[in-house]
């Protein structure tokens, strides 16, 4: 099999180029033209026809296929439908903001965690991506829709630190001067709360954000919504974070999904802030989404702008999410199972 040579940094393409021959730095030239979205080697003119075909029989470049591509006509977000190399599905949404544009990408093909609100899990774990699966969908989605890329969420379909290597060398490919140069203070990874995963990531010292899916402070109720609470309870994961804090200096974001009657009383929120009390934190309640096969709704504007007055009376800053591009499925893994429904 042909290896995928889009994965590999700059030290493994010098190695791999030295190996056929070739000066150090025709790794940097290749290195360029695979995250400037080259589709062949033989786009790559600056190569020799000798390299090119060398290159090509040994190694091959990753391309993802447009099966849905869905524009907002509210607010112009795109979300693309994917079809790897496999046949396998993902999704990315781009979205516009005045301060730049943001995508959201996946991480895995379907989820293990099972939270009973998310759309990305009813399937369960298909297989993790490849470290070029996720650059293709910033690069790819930037090349189709003309718009440049500032920013990156990693909380599209699957969890991050469960594919913890690839993502890791994604953040460097993707970090990389001499690809699409990203800042990491531009990325955002979202994880439900792998407290081991989260110590080893305070450990690399990266400045990108962390955001934990929290959606309740209580373990009462998240480990009936996020069946991960019942190997990390509450108490756990927010020690985890106050290490990384410690150790990377950088505020976490706690993402709160609003589910009525679930945990958006006031109660919870009075809960929250104290449990978030002294940790350099800022919560970003989420309206539901609705997803047709789950009994859970979404708060009333009311219960979310009270919960919000709450955690601010005591100090915690937070912010309510914008909805982008609620007319074309945008939020993860609803466009993924309508299709992959269709076909079956």
């Amino acid at each position: 099999m042909k290896q995928d040579i889009k994965s590999m940094n700059l030290a493994e393409l010098s190695q791999a180029l030295q190996a056929l021959g070739e000066p150090q730095f025709r790794a940097k030239q290749v290195f360029t033209w695979l995250h400037k979205g080259a589709r062949s080697f033989d786009e790559m003119t600056n190569l020799s026809k000798t390299l090119r075909q060398k290159l090509d029989s040994q190694y091959e470049i990753t391309v993802p296929i447009i099966v849905r591509k869905q524009q907002s006509a509210k607010d112009g977000t795109i979300k693309y439908l994917w079809r790897l190399r496999d046949g396998n599905c993902v999704e990315t949404v781009l979205m516009q903001y005045h301060h730049g544009n943001s995508v959201c990408i996946s991480s895995e093909v379907g989820c293990a965690m099972g939270c009973a609100f998310c759309a990305s899990t009813k399937g369960g774990l298909v297989r993790r991506l490849t470290p070029s699966e996720m650059v293709d969908q910033v690069l790819f989605a930037s090349l189709d829709s003309g718009l440049e890329i500032s920013n990156i969420v990693l909380m599209g379909i699957g969890e991050p630190l469960d594919n913890y290597d690839t993502v890791l060398r994604f953040l460097e490919l993707i970090n990389s001067p001499d690809g699409m140069n990203i800042g990491m203070r531009h990325i955002s990874l979202s994880t439900c709360g792998l407290v081991d995963r989260i110590h080893r990531l305070a450990e690399e010292q990266l400045q990108l954000t962390l955001s934990v899916s929290l959606h309740a402070p209580v373990n009462e109720i998240r480990s009936t919504i996020m069946p991960v609470n019942k190997r990390y309870p509450v108490e756990v994961l927010l020690e985890a974070c106050r290490d990384y804090f410690q150790k990377t200096g950088r505020r976490i974001s706690f993402e709160y999904a609003m589910i009525r009657d679930v945990n958006d009383s006031k109660e919870m929120a009075e809960i929250l802030a104290e449990k978030l009390s002294g940790l350099a934190a800022h919560v970003n309640l989420i309206p539901l989404n609705n997803i047709e096969e789950s009994p859970l709704k979404p708060s009333s504007r009311k219960a979310i702008m009270e919960f919000q007055q709450v955690l601010e009376k005591h100090g915690i800053p937070a912010t309510v999410r914008r909805t982008l591009g609620s007319d074309i499925d945008a939020s993860c893994g609803q466009l993924r199972r309508k299709y992959e429904s269709k076909e079956a």
